[in-house]
């Protein structure tokens, strides 16, 4: 009930804004302050001297200034058209020049509809915030409420000049849909904006906090992950509403990122790559409402597993391999990351003393030829000189 009769306030306020400023066609509407009107930019505005007797001659002044006189009208000060420009503080005067009454004028612009946001990191609360979409160059209020199934409630705004509201305890089991009302009020009326939540899509816990990753003695692919739940998720709810948590990690200079999913707030990697630096990350989700959003990711910790004391890091994980993404992270079974360093050189030695050893037999093998052809060229020839003195002799002389 107490919750109804404040919204009703609200909007019996509102109401009478709305009929005062429909009522004034000029536009202005003046506070507490007698000597301080507002007026509405590029409207007519009219200043009335309260000081003066009707009839009596009355002179204005802007800023000390003589204002034209036929501008004024029966003691009246009639500005059209209104500019920043005719801001200030206006004064009226009866005939002996004495001071009748001061006026400060202050233009702008009638309330416009606010840009209204708001995020839920837990069960217990709403936090709503809003921004103007149009100065309005005026002193500005703001009343705020919310409903549920025609119930109407104040939201909380515990902060003055903050454009913040807090909805406590909303109805999260009973009704998901809440509807918001945030009414922006100035001297030249009020303009409220509305919009429907639903606090099952709308619940986003905040990120994991504390996040530390330890290397496991003796194992050098295993990495041990702790964390804390989100402080905005008090005590008294992790109980009642458990969390979901997903841990990613990769190896710096990798893309592929692997998953991990667990309730508790610890969690051990198995996989790491040997002594290799990997980022690691975690988020948080409702255990119950699946469909609810995960929080941010976590900052970003780095950590290298444990490595044998001789051993010396490697500072990048694919810095013998060229840089396209891969479906699964890549690996060495390498002790030593110059191991393979050794064993490229080593085989590009043999290689070149197998092409030496091949061009040597080559070689070899086209002397022995030249020499080989060379000699049945000789012996043909002894051949044919033995055959001509055979011939020569038996021709009778």
């Amino acid at each position: 009930m107490p919750g109804l009769v404040s919204c009703l306030g609200d909007l019996i306020v509102t109401g009478i804004i709305i009929l005062f400023s429909d009522h004034v066609k000029s536009e202005i509407w003046t506070n507490e302050v007698s000597d301080v009107q507002f007026g509405g930019l590029g409207s007519r505005v009219t200043l009335t001297c309260g000081g003066s007797h009707g009839g009596s001659l009355v002179e204005w002044r802007f800023n000390g200034s003589s204002v034209p006189p036929w501008q004024t009208h029966e003691g009246s000060l009639t500005l059209l058209n209104t500019t920043h420009s005719m801001e200030g503080n206006y004064s009226c005067h009866d005939e002996r020049g004495t001071l009748l009454q001061s006026i400060k004028l202050r233009l702008g612009h009638p309330p416009h509809f606010v840009s209204v946001s708001c995020h839920m990191p837990n069960h217990m609360k709403i936090y709503c915030s809003w921004v103007q979409t149009k100065t309005t160059d005026l002193p500005t209020m703001y009343r705020t409420s919310y409903s549920v199934k025609s119930k109407c409630e104040p939201c909380e705004q515990e902060h003055i000049g903050m454009n913040e509201c807090t909805i406590t305890n909303p109805p999260f089991w009973s009704s998901s849909k809440i509807l918001v009302n945030i009414t922006e009020i100035n001297p030249l009326g009020s303009n409220s904006t509305i919009i429907q939540i639903d606090t099952h899509e709308l619940l986003k816990p905040d990120p994991p906090e504390d996040v530390q990753v330890l290397h496991v003695e003796g194992q050098p692919t295993q990495l041990l992950v702790k964390w804390n739940w989100p402080s905005s998720w008090a005590a008294e709810i992790m109980h009642a509403f458990p969390l979901t948590f997903l841990l990613r990690y990769r190896p710096i200079g990798s893309n592929y990122w692997s998953m991990l999913e667990t309730e508790n707030t610890s969690l051990k990697i198995m996989d790491a790559l040997v002594g290799h630096l990997h980022q690691i990350q975690i988020r948080a989700q409702d255990a119950l409402i699946n469909h609810s959003q995960w929080s941010e990711w976590s900052h970003v910790v780095d950590a290298r597993p444990w490595i044998e004391p001789w051993e010396e890091p490697t500072e990048s994980v694919i810095c013998c391999f060229p840089s396209f993404d891969t479906p699964f992270p890549v690996r060495t079974t390498d002790k030593s990351p110059d191991s393979s360093l050794h064993q490229n050189g080593s085989l590009g030695l043999l290689v070149l003393l197998g092409l030496f050893a091949a061009v040597m037999v080559a070689v070899l093998l086209t002397i022995i030829v030249l020499l080989w052809v060379r000699q049945r060229k000789q012996d043909n020839v002894k051949k044919q000189e033995l055959t001509s003195m055979v011939k020569m002799k038996s021709i009778p002389i």
